[in-house]
């Protein structure tokens, strides 16, 4: 899904650069993974994502903004695009561009929906549905730089078959991983689907030590509920901060 609301504001002047598609793979039946060979690349700060530019023999073009889903480094990123029923951009980038292919974007974009290494807080991590990609920046990046922060992750998706990176997606010594399911859930499954409720609060719970600091990113329906829950849980509005993805036409 392409991002609608951006927090933060360009940053300097940006200039679209040329990249190539050198992988892809699915995530879901209809999200998929690009890894761009980004060569004028100078890296992203984790949760930050970029401007897309399609443009055709006759010059009309397009463009789409997608969170970066990798960890910050130079040369390479990767961007996992949710394809948006009728979407123009979305269905080039899943069913036509190839290995080879090449397109253009510029970035990175936000400043403020961003997680700092530095920071030793705890961190909570609420997705829904395609809101995990940039909080799969942030998880990427606590794993590369060995950060001494507890990361807590509490993801909504419809099905098992919508979860996005389920390899990586496990719980470690760092990170905490709880899914939620809106619509079947595995079997056995200690909770019946629904979507995110008031009763979910232990799900939400403070990871130990000082208060953490919350990423929320999803829907605006779902990030509006999730933002409500933890205000309510007793967490910091300031340490709370939210961004929402829908389509605008793929």
């Amino acid at each position: 899904m392409a991002r609608t609301a951006v927090s933060g504001r360009l940053s300097g002047r940006l200039r679209w650069q040329t990249v190539t598609l050198t992988d892809r793979r699915d995530e879901t039946a209809s999200a998929r993974t690009l890894v761009l060979d980004a060569p004028d690349w100078r890296g992203h700060a984790a949760g930050q994502h970029v401007d897309v530019r399609l443009t055709a023999e006759d010059g009309y073009s397009t463009q789409r903004s997608y969170s970066v889903a990798s960890a910050p480094g130079e040369g390479r990123m990767e961007l996992t695009v949710q394809r948006v029923p009728d979407g123009e951009v979305s269905s080039y980038l899943l069913d036509v561009l190839e290995p080879g292919d090449q397109l253009e974007l510029r970035g990175p974009v936000g400043g403020w929906f961003v997680w700092d290494p530095a920071d030793p807080s705890p961190v909570l991590l609420v997705a829904g549905g395609s809101g995990i990609v940039p909080l799969m920046s942030m998880i990427r990046t606590r794993r590369s730089v060995v950060g001494p922060a507890p990361f807590r992750l509490l993801y909504s998706v419809r099905t098992p078959k919508d979860r996005y990176y389920v390899p990586e997606l496990r719980p470690d010594d760092g990170l905490d991983v709880t899914c939620l399911y809106t619509r079947s859930a595995p079997a056995g499954w200690p909770r019946p689907p629904g979507r995110l409720a008031a009763t979910d609060e232990t799900a939400f719970g403070r990871p130990a030590g000082p208060e953490p600091m919350c990423f929320v990113c999803g829907p605006t329906g779902f990030v509006e509920l999730a933002a409500e829950l933890l205000v309510a849980g007793g967490h910091d509005p300031d340490r709370i901060r939210t961004e929402r993805f829908g389509p605008v036409g793929g």
